[in-house]
């Protein structure tokens, strides 16, 4: 999610400023000016690699009658952290991937500073492989050794041995995260039977012509006013809101296949003004409860960037890793920090890592287009700005850097860079317009093309930002473009944003630090578009049929008019879709309620003015206590889906002292 943030800026209004550090930092993934990172003094230690072929696959055994002798073919074996690298963290654990966990044996694992390390081996849920977890952390900057047998279950083990080193990780403690100012009022929309919940307001402005496609999934933040994940209809109707307290942001909030059911998924944390998050992975079913957490593994925190269910209770997350770095090699400080990123592939139901991959194993900095730091004013170095994970088909993966303008077919297994695409060392020669800059969300489609969010911006190297489908050619080796979506604004998005194919071949474009949404047919006019308020952000958009029973109870809220003689009932019930009317019960005990009226479903919340006072009730007692009353929600049928607590009808608003 980076340029530098100017001076002159800071004369904008707050609610503006906030939006302009989301974009700017968010477009580069590093700041200057305003903030100043501080970390460790002294010099940094040497950690830029020496070579980057690097396979995590462990070669096979070949049978020999009385030894098994280790060949250079490739098992099913692989193994994290990847031998001779220097990128672990100092709590990784060690991870064996394609073998049953009964056949890893006599697990010896010792550091050059820490000496031998205790620990157990804990099987993955899927039955392919096991993590040695070691009781206490490595030091920083020490080689590890890992000695273990496998296939040891049938007398004729394979000895294998690995070494790798260990990260001098640089402190994220200190690090600011992005600023939440109040949003103005006419940004956000508020409810009187949910005061809590304050969406910014959707405004559409080219109405809806695919309605198949569903609702609009987004979120909003960091920026201005309440952060959370957010479900709209393509009218502009808010569906759902879950309003995030505390500063967590929420971010990529999308619908995917777990468990067989269509779940809502996204991620939520803490956004560092570095461009990247620590947070956690939420999985949540259509009653809105929380199926799965998935966190990162290996001391990291999981990112924002992305969060990709694989099947089988397997997940892909985005991981930051900044460590402390000598730049010198490349012209850089000495003090130096670089942002190294990895992604992870997590056993969901143990929380294991399974596997582990890192940038700055594989991708060498020279391919960067951000700029080294200054050797006087040492800032963290995000080089690589990992944004997309897309697991492929046959197990491989996809990822998008965002600084090298490149994105990357990683193989299973070995993490061996199969080709890139774009950036400086293109496995294909580029067709016109085919290149991006400093893009989001690399996706695979079943016809071998690619499709990304180009924000060509930060700094500005497109005219404008665009949606691109690229067809790739990888026997004669060329990329072509083969479509391309842009809006008729000309919008530039500094950060973010993404590209999503919906089945008839519409795509449907978030526009991230522009908070616009945009659908497009396959010829490429316009089936929709709307946007959030300005000073808002929003880091991807997507559009799904979605259908919620929330097991929360409505909402309900009713009060006596100034005029004494009326009643304004208000009923909302946050998520649900299947609400077409709503009984309203009153009466003067709470335990006595009586159907008084129906009122038809009209938005997030609806409302009614009842022509009696449900209030007071002479009588009952000298002073008149309150009445009571629910609503019922209906559906097109006419069924109860649900019942509001009761609630006890508020008095009239006090009237204002003349003068």
């Amino acid at each position: 999610m980076g340029g530098k943030l100017k001076f002159g800026l800071l004369i904008l209004p707050l609610a503006g400023l906030a939006w302009v550090v989301v974009a700017v930092v968010l477009g580069t993934g590093s700041f200057s000016g305003a903030h100043t990172v501080v970390g460790p003094s002294g010099p940094s230690p040497v950690c830029l690699p020496a070579t980057l072929e690097h396979n995590a696959t462990l070669p096979s055994p070949v049978d020999t009658g009385s030894a098994r002798i280790p060949v250079s073919a490739s098992s099913k074996v692989s193994v994290s952290p990847a031998p001779d690298t220097d990128t672990a963290n100092p709590k990784t654990q060690i991870s064996f991937l394609g073998t049953s966990v009964s056949n890893i044996q006599d697990v010896s694992v010792t550091g050059s500073r820490s000496g031998y390390h205790y620990g157990h081996v804990y099987g993955y849920f899927q039955g392919d492989g096991g993590s040695f977890v070691p009781n206490t952390p490595f030091t920083e900057g020490e080689r590890v050794v890992v000695r273990a047998v496998l296939d040891g279950a049938s007398g004729a083990g394979q000895r294998i041995g690995f070494s790798f080193r260990v990260a001098t990780p640089f402190p994220t403690d200190g690090i600011p995260e992005f600023p939440n100012p109040p949003a103005p009022a006419s940004a956000y929309q508020s409810f009187v039977s949910q005061p809590g919940v304050q969406p910014p307001v959707m405004s559409v402005t080219v109405p809806d012509r695919d309605p198949a496609a569903g609702d609009i999934l987004t979120t909003v933040g960091p920026g201005p006013g309440q952060f959370g994940p957010l479900i709209y209809t393509p009218q502009g109707r808010i569906v759902w809101f879950d309003p995030l307290s505390g500063g967590v942001n929420a971010e990529n909030l999308s619908l995917q296949s777990y468990e067989g059911r269509q779940d809502l998924t996204w991620w939520q944390g803490d956004v560092l003004m570095l461009g990247f998050g620590q947070g956690e992975d939420i999985v949540m079913d259509d009653n809105y409860q929380t199926v799965a957490r998935v966190r990162a593994g290996n001391g990291f925190q999981a990112d924002l960037h992305d969060f990709q269910l694989a099947g089988d209770q397997v997940a892909y997350i985005t991981v930051y890793n900044p460590m402390r770095c000598d730049l010198t090699p490349i012209d850089g400080p000495r003090n130096g920090t670089v942002v190294d990123t990895a992604v992870q592939e997590i056993d969901v139901k143990t929380g294991l890592v399974r596997w582990e991959w890192h940038s700055l194993d594989h991708v060498g900095v020279g391919e960067s287009h951000a700029p080294v730091p200054d050797k006087e004013k040492p800032t963290p170095w995000d080089y690589f700005h990992l944004n997309s994970v897309d697991p492929e088909s046959d197990g491989n993966l996809l990822i998008s850097g965002r600084s090298t303008w490149a994105a990357y077919q990683l193989q299973q297994g070995s993490g061996a860079i199969q080709w890139r695409l774009g950036g400086t060392k293109s496995s294909f020669t580029m067709g016109p317009g085919s290149e991006t800059a400093w893009q989001h969300d690399a996706r695979m489609h079943s016809d071998g093309a690619v499709t990304f969010f180009d924000d060509g911006s930060n700094p500005r190297i497109h005219y404008q930002s665009r949606s691109v489908r690229v067809a790739i050619d990888i026997p004669h080796h060329r990329a072509t473009l083969a479509r391309v979506y842009t809006h008729p604004n000309a919008l530039m998005a500094d950060s973010q944003g993404n590209s999503q194919t919906l089945a008839d071949e519409s795509v449907v474009v978030g526009w991230g630090a522009v908070p616009e949404i945009t659908e497009f047919a396959q010829d490429g006019h316009l089936l929709f578009d709307a946007h959030l308020p300005p000073g808002m952000s929003s880091y991807r958009a997507f559009r799904f049929p979605w259908h919620g029973h929330p097991l929360a109870t409505p909402a309900v809220s009713a009060a006596i008019l100034t005029t004494g003689d009326s009643t304004a009932v208000f009923a909302s019930w946050n998520g649900a879709t299947d609400v077409a009317s709503w009984r309203v019960l009153a009466g003067a005990d709470p335990d006595s309620l009586k159907p008084v009226a129906t009122m038809p479903d009209s938005g997030f919340e609806s409302s009614i003015t009842l022509p009696e006072n449900y209030g007071s009730h002479p009588g009952k007692s000298e002073s008149g206590d309150n009445g009571y009353l629910a609503v019922q929600a209906l559906d097109s049928a006419g069924q109860l889906l649900s019942t509001s607590a009761t609630f006890a009808v508020l008095p009239p608003p006090a009237a204002k002292p003349a003068g």
